[in-house]
C-alpha cells in the first residue's frame, strides 16, 4: 500500500457485529483510503462468538470493498497494531457520555504511546446510537426477541444469533 494513503483502524470485539458497527465501517470507507476493521481480544471479556465466527460475521455483513480489510489482533496495544498496518488514524464510535469519557482517556493514552496516530470520533445517528453488542445479547432469548433484535443487526448476524438461541 502507498504510504500516502489515509489508513484507519476501526477496532472492537464485534461480539456480535451490529448495524452500528456497519454504519461506522461505511463512514470509515467514505473518510479514508483504506480501512482495517480489527477484532481485538480483551482478556477481561467473555465472548459469545469465537474469533473465527466474528471474522465470518463481519466479512459476510460488511460491504464488499477492496479498500476494506478485516483482521484479528491479540495481546497487543491497538496503537502498536495500527503502526504495523501503517495506519495514521484510529476510528472510534461514541454513543453516550460514558463512551465519551472512556474514549477520551484512551485517546490520550494512545497519544502518549503513538503521537503520530490521530483518533477520529464519530457519533452514529439516533436510530442506532443505543445499539451495542451487549444490548443485542441481552435482548436475545425471551419470547418475541427475534422481531426486536432483527432491526439492529445485519442478516448474517441475526441468523447466527437464532442458531445459538438462548445459549448467548
Amino acid at each position: 500500500m502507498e504510504s500516502s494513503m489515509r489508513t484507519a483502524v476501526y477496532a472492537g470485539s464485534f461480539d456480535p457485529p451490529t448495524n452500528g458497527h456497519l454504519w461506522m465501517i461505511e463512514r470509515g470507507l467514505e473518510l479514508f483510503d483504506r480501512l482495517i476493521v480489527a477484532i481485538g481480544d480483551n482478556p477481561s471479556k467473555s465472548y459469545s462468538f469465537t474469533v473465527d465466527e466474528r471474522l465470518d460475521l463481519l466479512r459476510s455483513s460488511a460491504p464488499d470493498n477492496e479498500r476494506l480489510t478485516i483482521e484479528f489482533f491479540n495481546n497487543r496495544y491497538l496503537v502498536d497494531f495500527a503502526k504495523d498496518q501503517n495506519a495514521q488514524y484510529i476510528l472510534r464510535g461514541i454513543r453516550s457520555p460514558h463512551d465519551y469519557e472512556y474514549e477520551r482517556v484512551m485517546r490520550h493514552i494512545n497519544g502518549d504511546m503513538a503521537p503520530d496516530i490521530t483518533t477520529i470520533f464519530l457519533m452514529p445517528p439516533r436510530d442506532i446510537a443505543e445499539v451495542s453488542s451487549s444490548m443485542i445479547k441481552g435482548l436475545t432469548g425471551p419470547e418475541g426477541w427475534e422481531e426486536m433484535v432483527r432491526r439492529y443487526v445485519p442478516g448474517p448476524v441475526f441468523t447466527a444469533l437464532a442458531a445459538k438461541g438462548t445459549s448467548i
